[in-house]
């Protein structure tokens, strides 16, 4: 049975920021920080705060703990969290509660201690099996452990797993990336997601790329992207999105929803959330989120709705990245028309099929969405 892309659109999610990490990887533009364990347990008593200040809404579909590191701090801390996720919200029945992980902090006791509390997927940033990538990148784990890791949370109950990959990091050859392909491959489990390495200003890479270090080459990356999706496909894995391949059942659930369109709830420092028809985001500064959720007030940092046509273009610009692709309503239809529209029919880069409109080569998906965010305001729009 095919996946039905367009029905997250009706789930409920819930992502939960932990911002704790062992070190700061030299590309990480997340709101993380290092050597600030001793306030893991202050941070969570004022995301249980949060979460109940902000009252309850449904059984929630899907839970992402995401980071710097969640599986870096005390398992019980997480499960505190949950726990309160559960008594202000619910969860639904299979629903999917997920969380980030590195492999050198994932043992076999944490693994047994998470499932216990309620985890069911985990997802490991293994980014590279070439001990000289994972150096460059600033991992402190090395290629035995990513099995290691995936060995220990299968023997704890988890089975739902997934890796996350990084390409096109200076230094990487064709030779090093397919094998850590096949180390992805080989390690067995039932998601991947690869992401480009991307130079943000602010960084500790994007400094060193400023004063001269090599920067990635778009093309070798374009071309490691291709050669990765042709070697997970003929192993059993389907892309649905852009930057994610599963087995058939094993789509993150929560990464749907946000593509679908669906709502989400956020909490923690810099945690992004979508409801009630507005994008809103929290305080970024760990301490100005803790100290503003102590004062008894709200950690937003800022709001948009998203009303109208800016909907429509906001439903379009999410769920292009999906393979499916979207159901064309108006927005797809205005951008048919548009000049730069009917260029890229033209390209190749996006096709209809019945009442869907989709992205034919996933390399394309940023030019396609830079095209619908500069449609701009129809005349038509009522």
């Amino acid at each position: 049975m095919s996946l039905d892309v367009d029905a997250f659109a009706d789930a409920a999610g819930a992502y939960v920021h932990i911002p704790f990490c062992s070190q700061v990887c030299p590309y990480c533009d997340f709101a993380v920080v290092a050597g600030a364990d001793d306030m893991a347990g202050r941070y969570v008593a004022a995301v249980v705060t949060e979460i109940k200040s902000t009252g309850s809404w449904r059984p929630l579909d899907a839970v992402y703990f995401g980071g710097g590191t969640p599986s870096h701090i005390d398992p019980g801390l997480l499960g505190r969290i949950l726990e309160t996720l559960k008594s202000v919200h619910g969860l639904s029945v299979d629903a999917e509660v997920s969380l980030e992980a590195n492999p050198e902090d994932f043992d076999s006791a944490r693994a047994s201690s998470l499932r216990s509390l309620g985890f069911n997927r985990v997802s490991f940033g293994a980014q590279s099996f070439d001990p000289g990538v994972l150096g460059s990148l600033g991992r402190r784990h090395g290629p035995d452990q990513i099995g290691a890791s995936v060995n220990a949370a299968r023997s704890a109950g988890f089975e739902n797993v997934s890796l996350d990959l990084i390409f096109g990091t200076p230094g990487e050859t064709d030779v090093s990336w397919m094998d850590t392909i096949r180390g992805a491959i080989d390690a067995d489990p039932n998601h991947v997601s690869c992401y480009s390495l991307t130079v943000e200003r602010g960084t500790p890479l994007g400094r060193a790329v400023a004063d001269g270090a090599i920067a990635p080459d778009p093309d070798v990356q374009a071309d490691r992207y291709e050669s990765a999706d042709a070697a997970l496909a003929a192993a059993g894995f389907e892309r649905y999105e852009v930057s994610n391949w599963s087995k058939p059942g094993f789509e993150c659930q929560y990464n749907l929803t946000v593509w679908a369109q669906g709502e989400y709830e956020a909490y923690g420092n810099g945690a992004h959330r979508f409801r009630r028809g507005a994008r809103s985001r929290n305080i970024r500064r760990l301490d100005a989120y803790m100290e503003t959720v102590e004062r008894g007030e709200q950690p937003v940092a800022g709001s948009d709705p998203i009303t109208g046509w800016d909907l429509e273009l906001d439903r379009m610009f999410v769920g292009l990245r999906m393979k499916q692709g979207i159901v064309l309503g108006s927005g797809g239809q205005t951008f048919l028309e548009s000049d730069d529209g009917r260029r890229l029919v033209d390209a190749g880069v996006v096709a209809t099929s019945g009442d869907r409109l989709r992205v034919t080569n996933p390399l394309l998906t940023d030019e396609a969405n830079r095209v619908v965010l500069g449609l701009g305001e129809p005349n038509s729009w009522k």
